[in-house]
């Protein structure tokens, strides 16, 4: 038999282990300065002038002193701090939809690399509801529903995830899609308080549904646990996507991994343990995607394509190569 799984058996201690009630605004909200927001003014003017693809554009082509710092107090924050940033915010009147996404792509490349979130190597991804059913084997990810998304790690399902996920707010729903993220580091040492017994089963390895994310001959899961220790306590945890492995194996998951599972999302539902918030247009989510987990209510768009919700996504990492195997 193989041996064990490394258990962290102690609490874990720092910023990145927070609750609700001690987290302040300063903690994570960053707001751009007067010298920052001048500066994507103009960045928005040359895009504007100087067409090109957005995947091409690099931060050294363009004055960005100010907004250099306002992204290494992110990458601050991400790195060492509670894991999450709220950024206020792209002057989405001033400067259209389209030269906002633009300047977010330079903005989000001075915290870290993007990588493909697709093996078609897609770069930039558009949260978007499509109207299809997020089924397994289907390749539809939740996020393109207007169904609610569970706590959960972006592409849990790779050997490589992101390091950081990065929201921009173009558009709001019509009601509902309200975000929140918590700490797995906080809900690993309410574990350890409540559940100890769930422990073990999380260090060992689950199905997860790959959505179609693999090459011909390949096989359409993935087998990893939810828990790993390295140089701190890591995670990957998406309910939805296992429960589609095992559905893609054919077989169900074990009492174990079912009451592991249940008491993970059973400290999900304690508000004590999250923090919640509604993104605005303009506004910039940044989440450490190893540490904390991130979820959304359901939300209703309004009828009118033009104002329906919109959010543009990157997958940042800076190890590994570009390519979405990683």
């Amino acid at each position: 038999m193989p041996p064990k799984p490394a258990l962290r058996e102690s609490p874990i201690a720092g910023p990145s282990a927070w609750h609700r009630a001690e987290l302040g605004g300063a903690d994570y909200r960053i707001a751009l300065s007067a010298q920052c927001l001048d500066e994507i003014r103009r960045i928005a003017d040359e895009i504007d002038a100087l067409t090109l693809p957005t995947i091409v554009r690099r931060p050294d082509e363009f004055e960005m002193t100010a907004c250099r710092a306002a992204m290494a107090q992110v990458r601050l924050v991400l790195d060492s701090g509670v894991r999450f940033a709220i950024v206020d915010r792209l002057p989405l009147e001033a400067i259209g939809a389209e030269a906002a996404s633009a300047v977010y792509w330079l903005l989000a490349s001075l915290v870290a690399r993007p990588v493909a979130q697709s093996l078609d190597g897609r770069l930039i991804y558009d949260v978007l509801d499509t109207g299809r059913a997020a089924l397994p084997g289907s390749g539809v990810r939740p996020d393109q529903t207007n169904i609610e998304l569970k706590f959960h790690t972006d592409n849990s399902y790779n050997a490589t995830p992101p390091d950081y996920v990065v929201l921009l707010c173009l558009r709001t729903a019509k009601s509902g899609g309200h975000s929140r993220v918590a700490s797995f580091h906080t809900l690993h040492n309410a574990l350890l308080a409540r559940r100890p017994d769930a422990l073990p089963r999380l260090y060992e390895p689950f199905w997860f549904d790959r959505q179609r994310e693999f090459r011909d001959g390949e096989t359409p899961v993935f087998s990893a646990p939810v828990f790993s220790v390295g140089n701190e306590l890591r995670a990957r945890f998406s309910a939805h996507q296992i429960r589609g492995g095992y559905a893609l194996k054919g077989e169900p998951l074990d009492p174990e991994g079912a009451a592991a599972m249940a008491a993970m999302l059973d400290l999900f539902e304690d508000e004590s343990l999250s923090a919640d918030f509604d993104l605005e247009p303009g506004q910039m989510q940044f989440v450490d995607n190893r540490v904390l987990g991130h979820s959304r209510t359901a939300f209703e768009d309004h009828p009118e394509p033009n104002r329906r919700r919109h959010l543009v996504r990157l997958w940042l990492r800076d190890r590994g190569s570009p390519a979405y195997p990683g």
